[in-house]
């Protein structure tokens, strides 16, 4: 049974590197994801965007995978393929990206709005970032694993929102998927303590509906068993002492959608 890489102080800087390409790299899809476009060809922006700084795709060929980024439509809720879909107004699509940069991975997502979306789906999207922020926030030295789970499933379930249990987050770094498992449920108080050099990807997937899914015969493919919509959203996080280290960040993707939505 593989044990958890625990990071030095200067590992982290280096997962902080990859994190922050993985972000930008979100904001050269925010530029030009909309109405009309492929979701192939955010597919091959965000392969040269990463290549262009240093970066290898993490995704491409992992296990299989033959993309470089994961991008979900609607009732998918992760690991779906980029292809010849064109996105239209009322779309929404979960972007997945992973870079590895001097060695090491870092590992985000983040769910975009296609033009007007109902306030349903709009819910959904702030009720899933604000899960991402509440099990964020338990990612400090001496919490568990499952304080980090309840924060999530607490605040999606009293939203009414399903939480989707057959996929979780995971120790990144040295390695895309590592020790440990971070759900996104669970009890306070359990799993294992949190503790200095643990790096995690905490990515809630939070379903409109019911928290069931299909998996697909593409063998990657997850989608909603009630076909109802679902968001993804994800940070790379270093244990902190009294707080957390997120490494990611959405402030380059979120100054590009506003700079968007003000022209």
């Amino acid at each position: 049974m593989s044990k958890i890489i625990y990071k030095s102080a200067e590992e982290i800087e280096l997962i902080r590197a990859s994190a922050l390409l993985v972000s930008r790299t979100h904001a050269e899809v925010a530029k030009v994801i909309g109405p009309g476009v492929t979701t192939i060809e955010l597919d091959r922006l965000a392969d040269t965007f990463i290549r262009d700084n240093g970066g290898i795709p993490t995704f491409l060929n992992y296990g299989g995978f033959p993309y470089s980024l994961c991008i979900s439509l609607n009732d998918q809720v992760v690991h779906g393929f980029p292809g010849k879909h064109v996105l239209v107004e009322g779309d929404l699509v979960s972007v997945d990206c992973g870079v590895t940069l001097n060695g090491f991975v870092g590992d985000s997502a983040y769910t975009f709005a296609i033009g007007e979306v109902s306030d349903m789906v709009k819910k959904l999207m702030r009720v899933t970032k604000e899960c991402l922020d509440l099990g964020v926030a338990k990612a400090v030295v001496g919490m568990r694993i499952g304080d980090i789970g309840y924060a999530i499933q607490e605040h999606a379930e009293k939203n009414g929102f399903g939480v989707v249990k057959e996929l979780v987050g995971h120790g990144v770094g040295v390695k895309l998927h590592e020790k440990p498992e971070v759900p996104n449920y669970g009890k306070r108080g359990a799993g294992i303590k949190l503790e200095e050099g643990m790096v995690i990807a905490i990515e809630p997937m939070i379903n409109a509906g019911r928290a069931g899914v299909k998996f697909w015969d593409d063998g990657w493919t997850v989608s909603t068993s009630d076909k109802k919509p679902s968001a993804h959203y994800e940070h790379t996080v270093a244990v902190g002492k009294g707080k957390p280290d997120i490494l990611s960040t959405f402030e380059y993707v979120d100054n590009v959608l506003k700079e968007k939505s003000n022209n």
